[in-house]
């Protein structure tokens, strides 16, 4: 019998011993214990119920795009438990100049592909929109080294881009700044573009036709959840596990390779397995890792993370009809605040709130919110609601208030990142029965993690 050990209890490590579960029970001779330090496992996913509302403290959703959450669900039986994000009513706003202006129809991340709402919208300058015409005449470029987005988008549209743009809306993701994330690593797609076609513009463009040429399909939506929220994924992956293969404040200490296997160290006790599935956060699996492979300890330490904190606020139905249409808005840093995104969840899942409240959510990350860190909830709260009333005007106190705190939770995937990802493979190869999982290493995101959890698995569930 092969034993495995997974170490970490968030979606990642979950998924692993869902994978791992399935083909037990299909017949594979294998075993398996996950280790989780805390007291709960789902990790991120947490979600609490209040004043008829169903507030989300870690991701409320998932990239509909991206198959394998999804696909998790549907494994799990929740396949009627999916709901889709309410695009209909799909409008995001950016704070430009202390007020909020839609971005306009045709805008894909910050690519534009309608020219008149892109042409008439007050968010770019007449500078900016020249730069967009100019752009779909750049020639296909094949970069010999990666890039920061910051630059990457500068290249192409301008600083103006990279201000409005592409930092809010990667803040939104990674909690981090584009003028140090990897164009390769965060938007692998957009350096392809680059590469094929030159322009991003005409790139997208073509993509377009060639959707709209084959069978017409209504759009799926943007955003998926589930009806009872993300912790439901988590527990209903749980319940499906033997609860006695599932140990809850066990923190790991190290794993080591000892006679052609594993010893996992926990508390007082070691156990010997076949294989480890390590599914921490970087930081986290350095120290696990750092006498089994002092080197890949070090590649693992140098990925950096950021902190964030989500706040929920409940509002009465007056707010609620007082705040504009669409999902949210978002923050550029140039604006000086200190919150970098609101959702106005009711609009987004009008199921998470009844018709007589408003719910909104709001995000501080990276150095925004170490800044607040150390306040007490009380004057967070205080932070937000003055925010909001210079934002949206809104003055009403909030029926209820909850604060979020995720220390080092979100990776910041720098430049070179995938190179470093090449180091730690080859590393990795010299230790037999070593699997890496979760947000670390080929994206944040719930399905990623997932993914990343069932391909580790994958490695030894044939064994």
């Amino acid at each position: 019998m092969t034993r495995i050990a997974i170490i970490g209890g968030g979606i990642s490590g979950l998924a692993a011993a869902f994978a791992l579960e399935e083909h037990r029970r299909a017949g594979a001779d294998i075993d398996y214990v996950l280790y989780e330090a805390s007291t709960r496992l789902g990790g991120v996913l947490r979600t609490e119920h209040i004043d008829g509302c169903l507030v989300e403290a870690g991701p409320d959703s998932f990239i509909t795009e991206k198959p394998w959450a999804t696909d998790l669900c549907r494994a799990l039986g929740l396949g009627d438990q999916l709901i889709g994000s309410n695009d209909v009513d799909r409008k995001t706003y950016i704070l430009t100049n202390g007020r909020l202006v839609v971005m306009p129809d045709g805008l894909m991340f910050m690519v534009p592909t309608k020219i008149l709402p892109t042409g008439l919208s007050p968010l770019f300058s007449w500078k900016t929109k020249l730069r967009m015409t100019q752009e779909l005449f750049h020639p296909p470029r094949a970069a010999d080294h990666d890039e920061s987005v910051a630059s990457f988008v500068q290249r192409h549209y301008g600083s103006e881009m990279v201000d409005r743009l592409a930092d809010p809306l990667l803040s939104g993701v990674y909690g981090g700044e584009a003028a140090s994330l990897s164009v390769r690593a965060v938007l692998p797609r957009f350096a392809e573009m680059e590469r094929t076609h030159g322009s991003l513009g005409r790139a997208m463009l073509a993509a377009r036709r060639k959707i709209s040429a084959g069978p017409r399909q209504p759009a799926p939506p943007l955003f998926t959840s589930l009806k009872a929220g993300m912790q439901h994924l988590a527990e209903t992956v749980v319940s499906r596990l033997p609860q006695a293969l599932l140990l809850t404040n066990a923190p790991v200490q190290a794993v080591q390779r000892e006679a052609g296997g594993w010893v996992v160290s926990a508390g007082l006790q070691s156990d010997e397995f076949d294989s480890v599935i390590v599914a921490l956060p970087a930081p986290a699996a350095a120290q696990v890792l750092r006498i089994a492979s002092p080197d890949l300890s070090a590649e693992l330490a140098a990925i950096q993370y950021s902190s964030s904190i989500t706040v929920g606020l409940g509002y009465d139905r007056d707010v609620r009809q007082s705040l504009p249409p669409g999902f949210g808005f978002l923050v550029p840093r140039s604006e000086g605040k200190r919150l970098l995104a609101a959702t106005f969840v009711h609009n987004k899942f009008p199921h998470r709130a009844p018709e007589d409240r408003a719910l909104l959510r709001c995000f501080f990350a990276g150095a925004n919110a170490e800044n607040v860190w150390p306040l007490a909830d009380d004057q967070i709260v205080g932070i937000v609601r003055n925010e909001l009333q210079q934002i949206l005007g809104l003055r009403a106190e909030p029926l209820f208030a909850r604060v979020y705190k995720w220390k080092s939770a979100m990776a910041q995937y720098g430049v070179g990142h995938l190179d470093r990802l090449d180091r730690m493979e080859r590393l990795r190869q010299q230790l037999p029965g070593l699997a890496l999982a979760g947000n670390a290493y080929r994206g944040i995101g719930v399905p990623d993690c997932i993914r990343s959890g069932r391909d580790a698995a994958a490695q030894f569930s044939k064994s």
